[in-house]
């Protein structure tokens, strides 16, 4: 089975099926790389080269009990691009994996990446504050977004159309 070896030392299980341009998939909490085998098996029939791996202490990889953090998850992924020599790739997470998605588009990203696509993602933090200072989403987005909920949900209580 392929591994690669993250820079602590952990060992990351991965798929690396077909050629073409490369797409990556980052599973959600507590699934697998197997979980994307549909999708997988879609692309590859379709000229796509398709990537998967599975998060440390999920499926084939390592089950180790350090290292589960976004940081980490990012740099386990950058583990799995580097040691393929892959570029313009586009990178598919859903829920954790969005999140290490958009953390290795942030970190590990530079020059590899095409495209990223974020499926019910966990994102990292999005909000500007005194310790996360370069982000530039609004501080009062949070709040906006509640306040719309709650307009759409009351409008959908009183029976009136959503939309």
């Amino acid at each position: 089975m392929p591994f690669v070896t993250a820079s602590d030392g952990t060992e990351i299980f991965y798929k690396d099926w077909g050629s073409g341009r490369p797409v990556m998939f980052h599973h959600g909490w507590p699934l697998s790389s197997d979980d994307w085998d549909a999708q997988l098996l879609f692309l590859v029939q379709r000229g796509y080269r398709v990537i998967a791996h599975d998060r440390r202490g999920h499926g084939r990889s390592a089950q180790v009990g350090h290292g589960h953090d976004m940081d980490h998850y990012a740099a386990d992924a950058a583990a799995v691009v580097a040691h393929l020599g892959l570029r313009d790739v586009v990178h598919v997470g859903h829920s954790t994996g969005g999140g290490e998605v958009a953390r290795y588009v942030a970190r590990h990203g530079a020059g590899r990446v095409a495209k990223a696509v974020l499926i019910g993602a966990v994102p990292p933090l999005m909000v500007q504050t005194e310790s996360n200072p370069g982000v530039k989403f609004p501080r009062d987005a949070g709040h906006s977004m509640l306040t719309l909920r709650e307009r759409v949900l009351a409008r959908v209580a009183a029976g009136s159309p959503a939309g």
